[in-house]
């Protein structure tokens, strides 16, 4: 009786921990992707029309959360001369994105730049500038590999005080992203 009690006690405890497995925050069925993307954004530097071009990219986790980085210079003539820049100003740091429901054809995105940047005129002022940017976007999935993405946000900028104000670097903005990548 005792042996076979035994027995019954091995087997017990050897099949508890064949059918233990191991658990980890991401879970077995973690999935990712990435993506590259020209963008475009559409602003106001002071009072003056501005056109922003960048790239942004990013690792893609479970097709939800992105962590990625994200740079941008403006690219449209600011100041009093026609045909010379008088101001330049330029930013990038980490992008936060949250994709919801990225298997739908059309679907929202929101995501976050949080860096630093920098701000000279042709006069040889500089100034170094942090800028957080919180942003909103509907994207499309034209193909597996290709998603267009339009939306909005705002731009916040701080530290700016010699070339122009934060206030006038601060500003609303649409975008257009062309995302290219494995989602």
């Amino acid at each position: 009786m005792r042996g076979i009690a035994f027995t019954l006690l091995v087997l017990l405890a050897t099949s508890s921990v064949a059918a233990a497995q191991e658990e980890t925050l991401a879970g077995d069925g973690l999935e990712s992707g990435g993506f590259g993307a020209p963008v475009v954004k559409f602003s106001e530097i002071g009072s003056e029309f501005a056109v922003f071009a960048g790239a942004r990219g990013g690792w893609i986790i479970n097709h939800t959360l992105v962590l990625g980085l994200g740079g941008y210079g403006l690219a449209s003539n600011i100041g009093e001369f026609p045909f010379e820049r008088e101001v330049e100003f330029g930013y990038g740091g980490l992008e936060l994105e949250y994709i919801n429901n990225s298997d739908n054809v059309v679907h929202f995105t929101i995501y976050t730049l949080i860096g630093a940047g920098g701000v000279t005129s042709l006069f040889d002022t500089a100034e170094a500038v942090f800028v957080l940017e919180p942003a909103a976007n509907l994207e499309v999935n034209l193909t597996k590999w290709f998603r267009l993405g339009a939306g909005g946000g705002y731009r916040f900028v701080s530290g700016a005080d010699q070339v122009l104000s934060s206030e006038d670097l601060s500003a609303f903005f649409g975008v257009l992203t062309f995302k290219f990548g494995s989602f």
